[in-house]
């Protein structure tokens, strides 16, 4: 079940590398990109695309990240609440054992 995994991801990749390639040839107008205060240099329009999407991807992956590590945070909080909470429990069901004798 792996190697079909495996086959899967390879052919998913083969065709996302098909299509970036066609992607590429068929976008060749060089554009500028002229943002308010400054103008970027002219370059073909698959290549700012690209770009584009790249950066966004990175900027998704750091803000996810910092979320994660959030929520990683919360539950080492939880953790640490959790162990106090039963330790205190355990420590309450052996004082009322000593108390019955």
């Amino acid at each position: 079940m792996n190697w079909l995994k495996n086959l899967l991801l390879i052919l998913l990749g083969l065709v996302l590398l098909g299509i970036g390639i066609l992607f590429t040839i068929h976008n060749t107008t060089p554009v500028s990109i002229d943002l308010v205060f400054f103008t970027l240099p002219e370059a073909s329009l698959s290549l700012w695309l690209i770009a584009v999407f790249v950066l966004g991807s990175i900027c998704g992956m750091v803000l996810s990240g910092f979320a994660l590590l959030g929520l990683k945070t919360r539950l080492r909080s939880s953790r640490r609440k959790e162990t106090a909470y039963r330790k205190e429990l355990d420590q309450l069901r052996t004082a009322g054992l000593k108390d019955s004798r």
